[in-house]
């Protein structure tokens, strides 16, 4: 098993352990106080151990090897779960809005302040803390699953903090009010979140483009550019959970022989491998060069070259995906043919 899919496997296993243990203090803490609010953070929090057991599952199917019914692999799973995660946390997020509504009609007397607060806060520190860590895990090992997880985690947090408060002063002051408002108002926080979580998931299962990605794996290539390189374009860069796969056409000299392209191309990859921690799958498609090349050509003796060399195409984000070769203007701008 790699190091990544260990990582995985041991922060979501104590996400989804300690999304059980505080599921029943914070109901504990519901069934003291009678406080709306109160329940409103329990109820996000039968949304996390669900999340979390699906989002466990994810990462476990995502590890698997590909296989023929799936020769790009399972990590495409890790997407499915943060838009699965983010489908929960919007459902009670609607929920708590109902709840919430209702309160301010039927408003309860709270109890047991005290210890209500105390074991919010309880919760509030062990989800911070836990949150933070996932989603630094998440990003360590490129786990939209494990990010997912972490992020609703945090949001757990600022809902807990935000009841303390409003506990705390409705015990301050009497205003039963507080309690309802303050539902009120973290359901359209805990609403928002689980919609971008769907917006990320869906936009990762369409193959919309991962600009920080796509700009990595460029500046790689602008890095390592080699002078056989002659030009790369119809470049597309696809996630599947942690892996990556990378397809391009590479052009290269026309009178090379197969030994000479499949050397080249074996170095082309190995820059791109060597740039990531994760599996990189990348399938080149070789290109001979033509005449108009030769204007942006840094082939060293080219015994064909019919053009002497303008300048180099500047490789970025936006023309190397497209599905056409470069070519340098021979005229330059402030002069005259």
């Amino acid at each position: 098993m790699r190091a990544n899919q260990r990582t995985k496997y041991r922060w979501m296993g104590v996400s989804l352990g300690l999304s059980i243990v505080l599921l029943v203090l914070k109901f504990t803490a519901y069934f003291l106080t009678s406080s709306t609010a109160i329940l409103t953070d329990a109820v996000e929090s039968i949304v996390n151990v669900v999340a979390s057991g699906f989002a466990f599952y994810s990462i476990y199917l995502a590890g698997q090897p590909r296989d023929q019914n799936h020769p790009y692999g399972h990590g495409k799973v890790e997407f499915l779960s943060s838009g699965f995660e983010g489908a929960m946390i919007l459902s009670a997020g609607l929920v708590i809005l109902w709840q919430a509504i209702l309160s301010f009609y039927e408003p309860k007397v709270l109890t047991n302040l005290d210890w209500g607060v105390a074991l919010v806060g309880l919760t509030a520190a062990a989800n911070a803390f836990v949150g933070w860590m996932l989603i630094r895990s998440g990003r360590q090992t490129d786990s939209l699953a494990l990010t997912a997880d972490g992020r609703h985690l945090l949001t757990d947090t600022f809902s807990s903090v935000v009841v303390m408060v409003g506990v705390a002063l409705v015990g301050l002051t009497g205003q039963t009010w507080i309690d309802p408002a303050l539902s009120l108002l973290l359901s359209f926080v805990i609403i928002y979140n689980g919609f971008q979580l769907i917006r990320q998931s869906v936009a990762r299962l369409m193959d919309e483009t991962d600009a920080p990605t796509l700009e990595r794996v460029v500046a790689l290539l602008n890095v390592h550019k080699d002078r056989n390189w002659i030009d790369v374009h119809n470049l597309r860069v696809q996630k599947y959970g942690a892996d990556l796969h990378v397809d391009c056409h590479l052009t290269l000299p026309y009178y090379w022989n197969l030994n000479q392209v499949h050397d080249q191309v074996h170095q082309f990859e190995d820059t791109l491998k060597d740039g990531f921690r994760n599996e990189v799958e990348i399938f080149v498609h070789t290109d001979p060069c033509e005449q108009a090349c030769c204007h942006y050509c840094r082939v060293a003796d080219c015994p064909v070259r019919a053009f002497a060399f303008v300048r180099d195409v500047e490789w970025t984000a936006e023309n190397l995906p497209l599905n056409q070769k470069h070519f340098v203007p021979l005229t330059v701008p402030g002069t005259s043919d």
